[in-house]
C-alpha cells in the first residue's frame, strides 16, 4: 500500500503485553488490557524517567543505556500488570492443581504470576548471555581448530560471530511464533505499530483507519535489537582476544557501548526518513515480519484506548 509522507513523528511508543498494550507518552504511560469478561481496563504505570530527572543521563550514548534500563523496568511492570488483569477472575478447580501448584499458591498466593515472571526473566537473561555471547565465540574457535589460518582473521571472526547471533535470534523468534500465546502478543505488537502510524498520519483513531496501516515501524524494539547485533559485529573488530571466556567477558563489559550506539541509530531512524536511514532500519524492519502479526479488530480497540489515554493536549509528543 502506497502512502504519503508521514505528517508528523511522535515520541509516543509502546509495548505489546498479555492481552494488552502499554503506550508511553511524554506525560503519561498507560496499560490497556482486554479482561476475561471482554471489557478493556486502563491503568497508569510510573516509569523511572531517569533521563528527564538527571541532565547527565541526556548525554548521547549514556541516554541509550538509561532509556533501556527504564524500558526494561517499566515494561516488566506493565507485563506483570497485564498478566494479573488478563487472568483476573479465572480460577482453576482445586482438584486440577498439582502438589507443586498448591505449594506455589500457598506460599505466594496472588503474587504467583509476578514470581513466575521474575524467575522467567532471570532464566531468560542467563540463557541469552550464554547463547548470544559464548556460543558464537566457541563455534568460531571450533572452526578455527580445523582451519588454523582463521585464528588471525579478526574480521572473519567478528563477522562469523555476528552472523551466528543473528541466525540464533531469527530461529528463536521464529520458534516463539509456534506458541499461540506468544503469537497473540505479536498480534498486539502489530496493533501497537498500526495505531501509532494512524496517529502519525493525522487520521481519526478508528478500527477501520488503524487496520489500513502497515505494521512495520522504524522505532521498534525488534529493530533496536537487530541494530545492537550489527553494532556488535563492528565492536568485535576491536577485541583482539580469542579465548572464549575472555572475549565473551569483554563483549559483555562493552554491552553498554553497544546499547548506546544502537539507541542513537534507532533514534535517528525514527526522526528522519531518507535513503541512509532506510538502509540502517531495513534489517530491523525485515525482522518485524516475524515479531509483528496482523491484529484482530478487538486488539486494535485495545491499542486505540491506550493511545488516546497518553496523547497530550499541547502537542508535546510531536517531534516534527
Amino acid at each position: 500500500m502506497k502512502r504519503e509522507k508521514t505528517k508528523l513523528v511522535t515520541s509516543i511508543g509502546g509495548q505489546a503485553l498479555m492481552e494488552g498494550i502499554m503506550m508511553r507518552g511524554p506525560k503519561k504511560t498507560t496499560v490497556a488490557v482486554r479482561k476475561a469478561d471482554g471489557t478493556i481496563e486502563l491503568e497508569e504505570v510510573k516509569p523511572l524517567d531517569w533521563v528527564k530527572k538527571y541532565k547527565i543521563l541526556r548525554i548521547p550514548i549514556i541516554r541509550g543505556i538509561a532509556n533501556l534500563i527504564d524500558s526494561l523496568v517499566t515494561g516488566n511492570k506493565a507485563l506483570m500488570l497485564s498478566a494479573d488483569k488478563a487472568l483476573e477472575g479465572e480460577e482453576v478447580p482445586e482438584e486440577e492443581l498439582s502438589k507443586f501448584d498448591k505449594w506455589l499458591d500457598e506460599h505466594f498466593g496472588d503474587k504467583i504470576v509476578n514470581v513466575i515472571m521474575v524467575v522467567s526473566m532471570v532464566i531468560a537473561i542467563a540463557f541469552c548471555v550464554g547463547v548470544f555471547f559464548f556460543v558464537p565465540t566457541f563455534l568460531f574457535n571450533l572452526l578455527s581448530s580445523v582451519l588454523p589460518f582463521l585464528n588471525d582473521q579478526i574480521i572473519w571472526r567478528s563477522a562469523f560471530e555476528g552472523i551466528i547471533r543473528i541466525i540464533l535470534f531469527l530461529i528463536y523468534m521464529s520458534l516463539c511464533t509456534l506458541n499461540k500465546d506468544v503469537k497473540r502478543v505479536f498480534q498486539y505488537h502489530g496493533a501497537e505499530h498500526k495505531t501509532i502510524f494512524c496517529y502519525e498520519y493525522g487520521l481519526d483513531l478508528t478500527v477501520e483507519n488503524v487496520r489500513k496501516q502497515i505494521r512495520f515501524h522504524p522505532r521498534c524494539g525488534t529493530s533496536f535489537i537487530v541494530l545492537m547485533l550489527l553494532v556488535g559485529i563492528l565492536i568485535g573488530l576491536f577485541i583482539p582476544f580469542t579465548d572464549v571466556w575472555l572475549r565473551s567477558s569483554v563483549k559483555i563489559l562493552l554491552l553498554p557501548l553497544t546499547v548506546g550506539i544502537g539507541y542513537e541509530l534507532i533514534k535517528i531512524c525514527g526522526r528522519h526518513d531518507n535513503v541512509i536511514t532506510r538502509i540502517i532500519a531495513a534489517p530491523g524492519v525485515w525482522m518485524q515480519h516475524i515479531t509483528t502479526k496482523e491484529p484482530a479488530d478487538d486488539m486494535i480497540e485495545v491499542a486505540i484506548q491506550a493511545m488516546k489515554d497518553v496523547i497530550p493536549e499541547n502537542g508535546e509528543d510531536v517531534i516534527r
